[in-house]
């Protein structure tokens, strides 16, 4: 895994977006680590929560849901007739989106906002729960429930 370690001010919210400032509390914080790695790693999420969280995130990034800046040149698949059921790159990205939409499904309306701040963009949990104006720790609670869901759908075993 890369790391990107940098101090912090440690506030009673978590590490502040503010470099540590002289003789306050300071944390080291590794800005290449996902939220979800950070919670599993101080076992606030089980091994199939993570690996549900995972899948998600996979999903969302190979079926290029981000904002992209240039178009895409891959080729087209146009004959069919060698029975070659290998999926081209077009096929892969459909099947994740619809991977994605199916788990986001089932996860259900109210449970999609926390995953998708915190597994797809990426948000700490904090920054999220502030976003939906939600009250402060409630967030780890959906987002555990949220998971549950979709490690369901992945038929990821708890």
């Amino acid at each position: 895994m890369q790391r990107h370690l940098v101090e912090r001010e440690l506030t009673d919210e978590g590490p502040s977006a503010n470099c540590a400032v002289r003789g306050r509390r300071a944390v080291t914080v590794n800005l290449a680590e996902s939220p979800l790695t950070w919670l599993h790693a101080r076992g606030h999420l089980t091994d199939a929560q993570l690996a549900a969280g995972e899948c998600l995130r996979r999903d969302y990034e190979r079926a290029q849901l981000s904002s992209g800046t240039t178009m895409r040149w891959d080729p087209v698949r146009v004959s069919g007739g060698t029975g070659d059921r290998l999926l081209n790159d077009s096929e892969r990205q459909i099947a994740a989106r619809e991977r994605f939409n199916g788990a986001l499904a089932l996860a259900g309306s109210g449970l999609t906002d926390i995953l998708w701040r915190v597994v797809c963009a990426g948000e700490g949990l904090p920054t999220a729960e502030r976003a939906l104006a939600w009250p402060v720790r409630s967030g780890k609670l959906v987002l555990r429930i949220a998971l549950d869901r979709i490690a369901e759908y992945y038929r990821i075993g708890g």
